[in-house]
């Protein structure tokens, strides 16, 4: 077994002698601890992997410990592990991109003698870039955040810094937070963070256990550093090196800031930024605005299926994977990412690009001309990074110099539009294209290559300088040609004197050991044997045949050895400089490649609409104070897209006043979570600036959209489904706005019926008197929808509580159920659990005792409070009995709010007790004849 798992995963042999050993051993008890650290040994043609690290290893990417070796014996006995080249990238490629509780450090050295080369973590991965995109488009971008507290009662205030390495921003922020961080958590999302920084002394404190969950919840690594780090002192004459222009909007930026401020300090030295000169003005700072965006925390994300998942059977099951069509390598990912992350709530921006969207669907030649252009554009982003951080090369500016001159075809493709939205079409791009390609930007930059870089030898895959380029250069270049010359005259005469055929018999090859030599076969050999002794020095004697020399070929070959030398460093040298006056253009092409990107986007927004078999439409957008949420035949993006499904639309009317606040009932299995969640990818999408997969839509703008659909258990952090679920919805009460858009599904399932009910009509209520946000509330309480009438009684409701229920057909002579997935107006009034039991194969003694017993609970309940659809004629409720929940709906809501306002953190035991004690008398006093507040009590 041992040895088909080395066969078939190729490990490479662990090659060390006893000496070699020893000194490692040596080395390796010198290694501080560090749990969270997963160190690799570069040994040349493979990696090794130690102690604990070689089990993790051994047990998460071989699956078998038998790929474990012993280093040493005895008590100094070493587990390790042998890792091959690919499987060192796919392993580094998990940690920092896919994991978020490992950091990475890479050694090279021999014996005792090792040196830490690179380190890296999931918000930190510049050393490790090579490694992680050699073969791979990078598809996010790794985010570090630094934060710094301050606890005020019952309120935080937040100061924030965070670093994009890969764009060169740094960001600022400062903002007031409440226990549950919904506004931290919702900044951590749209940034993409993954990686976040704090003091360590506060970590200990009870007000930051909130805080762990929080990032916890948005699969943030944490680390912390020392409170010393955590000092504003030499801020500005740090950011003076590394911010790019003047330093005084910089000084006038951070002279804003109290908290943020501290935590940027802490982050540029936890980044390392300055230690890098190619960082030096190149980056930009900015103040990060938290209502400059759509908020969306990481249960909505989940709960819409915004990112892909690695559980996920095909891309079409996350939004990202459905709408990135994206052609550019790499920068359009990174920005669907980002905009994904970041919908907007400005109008005229969310109409700029719907007005360019509807350009390319309209103009399908125009969108696959510039789709076919852009898929020759390289990741300019990362190409103009890997120059100014020295890393790069000629082939980086090749990949530039073959990218940049597709611009005039790009150029030519847009001013043949000529619609409705040719204006936008030229401001945004055609005339940006013309200002960054004239002569003084892009234009001087193809002179420069094309005059520098031998384009010729591209072909060849050589990339090198042009000797015409540098004098110097050109005269090594005109003495290598001639040194060649002189070596292949010699070989000729060589042939003749020897009275050998040149090249067949007699051969002139270059060895690495000895540099020009000739070589004859041993089979011509005899022939030669004599003149071979007396006029030549025999080199080498081997299968292939005999090498040898001779002093005139020697000078010549040294000669030419070192001339060769001499050309390659004048050409190292000359790239180099190269190479710096590229990367004076890094600004154009960060313009370029923003530009290009945003057009990538847009027209991968382009292509899903028009390519669907049921095409998109362009949403009417308003306003948040204005306009309601209409879509009609609406479908659910992510889930038409699967070749199973076939997707029956739905109307969705979020009415101001009318249906603002909407309760959906009906069977398991009926489409309520598919419903609700595919307005909520509705909103989302019209607000990046997409079409939707609607026949026809209004939105009206939301500040946020608060999800809460469906609670996994997190035993391992011990929370239970119903406590999760509390938590969520404790976030919605706390969070939203009435210019918010509300989505919850099954809310109270996790506990007893009595207790789920008595919440979610609590949370209804206060959801419709307080928070006035348009909600999509799916249930099983179908007494809940008793609330719509008690709510039309409440004077001055300007909210509209409305019922709709997923139809279904039950036959009334074989009792089968079926699903319509129809949404249509008025109540449910019945469960269909035990249908559905039926629907999936229950025994039939096991339904028919669910039947018999649910009927005596019917029977031992008080009387069901429902409103009747017309259709069914089954049970209609009383009317006293609605006017009865009114009353004492109302009763219960002035005892919960009583008790509410109670200071219990600043009241004695027995005093609140006593308070709580009076409250209850006074609500006890108020239940006669109301049966309803007596269930309550």
């Amino acid at each position: 077994m041992e040895g088909n798992f080395e066969e078939t995963n190729k490990l490479p042999e662990l090659k060390l002698d006893a000496k070699q050993a020893q000194g490692f051993l040596s080395f390796f008890k010198t290694l501080p601890n560090d749990s969270r650290a997963v160190r690799f040994f570069d040994r040349k043609d493979y990696y090794t992997a130690h102690g604990e690290n070689s089990v993790f290893i051994a047990q998460t990417y071989y699956h078998t410990t038998t790929a474990l070796r012993q280093i040493g014996s005895g008590a100094n006995a070493l587990s390790s592990v042998s890792i091959s080249k690919n499987m060192f990238e796919t392993i580094v490629r998990d940690l920092l991109l896919e994991r978020n509780d490992h950091t990475v450090e890479l050694y090279e050295g021999s014996g005792s003698n090792w040196r830490l080369v690179k380190a890296g973590s999931p918000g930190n991965i510049g050393s490790f870039e090579d490694v992680l995109f050699a073969n791979n488009e990078m598809q996010d971008t790794p985010v570090v955040v630094s934060l710094f507290l301050s606890f005020q009662e019952s309120r935080c205030v937040v100061g924030m810094a965070y670093v994009d390495l890969t764009r060169r921003v740094l960001g600022l922020a400062e903002f007031l937070d409440d226990s549950r961080f919904t506004n931290l958590e919702s900044s951590l999302v749209a940034i993409g963070a993954k990686e976040c920084i704090f003091p360590a002394e506060s970590g200990k404190s009870n007000e930051c256990k909130s805080l762990y969950e929080s990032l916890e919840r948005c699969g943030v690594m944490t680390t912390e550093r020392s409170r010393q780090e955590f000092k504003g002192r030499d801020l500005e004459s740090d950011l003076k090196r590394l911010v790019k222009g003047n330093i005084e909007p910089v000084r006038d930026l951070i002279s804003g800031f109290e908290l943020a401020t501290p935590a940027l300090g802490a982050l540029l030295s936890f980044s390392e930024l300055l230690s890098d000169e190619g960082n030096y003005g190149n980056f930009t700072i900015r103040r990060y605005d938290i209502s400059g965006f759509m908020r969306l925390d990481s249960a909505a994300m989940r709960a819409l299926n915004v990112m892909e998942s690695k559980t996920d059977a095909n891309k079409n099951f996350s939004l990202f994977g459905l709408m990135n069509r994206t052609c550019t390598a790499g920068m359009g990912k990174r920005l669907l990412h980002m905009w994904l992350k970041q919908p907007l709530v400005d109008l005229n921006e969310i109409t700029m690009r719907l007005d360019i969207v509807q350009c390319f669907v309209e103009e399908a030649g125009l969108r696959q001309d510039l789709r076919q252009h852009l898929k020759r554009i390289s990741d300019v982003e990362r190409l103009v990074r890997s120059l100014e951080r020295r890393r790069g090369g000629l082939q980086h500016i090749i990949k530039l110099y073959q990218s940049t001159i597709r611009l005039p075809f790009i150029k030519t493709s847009l001013k043949q539009y000529t619609g409705e939205f040719s204006s936008l079409i030229s401001k945004r791009y055609i005339k940006r294209l013309e200002a960054l390609s004239d002569a003084d930007h892009l234009g001087k930059f193809i002179d420069l290559v094309e005059y520098s870089v031998d384009l010729d030898q591209l072909e060849n895959g050589e990339y090198m300088i042009s000797s015409s380029y540098d004098a110097t250069l050109s005269s090594l270049k005109d003495q290598k040609e001639l040194l060649e010359q002189q070596i292949h005259e010699l070989h000729k005469k060589t042939a003749i004197e020897l009275d050998l055929p040149v090249d067949k018999a007699l051969k002139l090859d270059k060895a690495a050991q000895y540099g020009h030599v000739f070589r004859i076969t041993k089979k011509e050999e005899p022939k030669i044997r004599k003149k071979l002794t007396t006029q030549f020095l025999v080199l080498e004697t081997r299968k292939d045949g005999v090498k040898f020399t001779n002093t005139k070929l020697k000078k010549l070959g040294d000669q030419y050895q070192s001339v060769v030398e001499d050309y390659k460093s004048c050409q190292k040298e000359l790239v180099d400089r190269v190479v710096q006056t590229v990367a004076s253009f890094s600004e154009v092409f960060e313009e370029l490649a923003g530009m290009l990107s945003e057009m990538d986007v847009l027209l991968s927004f382009a292509d899903l609409a028009a390519s669907c078999p049921t095409p998109y439409c362009r949403p009417e957008v308003t306003s948040s104070d204005v306009g309601d949420i209409v879509l009609e035949g609406s479908r659910h993006p992510c889930v038409e897209a699967q070749d199973w499904v076939n997707f029956i639309p739905n109307d969705c009317r979020l009415m101001r006043g009318e249906s603002w606040f909407q309760i959906i009932t009906g069977p398991n299995m009926g489409g309520k979570s598919t419903f609700i969640r595919q307005v909520g990818v509705t909103v989302l999408m019209a607000q990046v600036g997409s079409f939707v997969p609607c026949d026809k839509a209004s939105v009206s703008i939301r500040d946020c959209i608060f999800a809460r659909v469906g609670a996994g258990d997190c035993q391992l952090r011990g929370v239970s489904t119903f406590m999760q679920e509390m938590l969520e919805t404790a976030s919605i009460l706390k969070g939203a706005t009435d210019k918010s858009l509300i989505i919850i599904d099954e809310l109270g399932r996790g506990t007893s019926t009595y207790d789920g009910f008595g919440l979610a009509w609590a949370i209804c209520e206060h959801l419709v008197q307080v928070k006035k946000a348009p909600t999509l509330f799916a249930t099983h309480f179908h007494e809940l929808t008793a609330l719509a009438q008690a709510n039309s009684e409440v004077a001055g409701n300007t909210v509209g509580v409305a019922n709709f229920h997923v139809s279904a057909h039950i036959d009334t002579e074989s009792r089968k159920l079926t699903m319509l997935y129809k949404v249509e107006p008025g109540a449910c009034d019945q469960s269909f659990g035990i249908h559905v039991a039926e629907f999936a194969n229950f025994p039939e003694s096991v339904v028919a005792l669910a039947r018999e017993k649910a009927a005596e609970l019917e029977d031992f309940s008080p009387p069901s409070i429902v409103i009747n659809n017309e259709e069914s004629g089954k049970r209609k409720s009383r009317e006293d009995d609605a006017e009865e929940v009114s009353r004492g709906a109302a009763r219960a809501h002035k005892f919960l709010k009583e008790f509410a306002e109670m200071p219990l953190d600043k009241m004695e035991l027995k005093d609140s007790l006593k308070r709580l004690h009076e409250l209850k008398e006074e609500l006890e006093k108020d239940d006669v004849g109301c049966h309803w507040l007596k269930q309550f009590l």
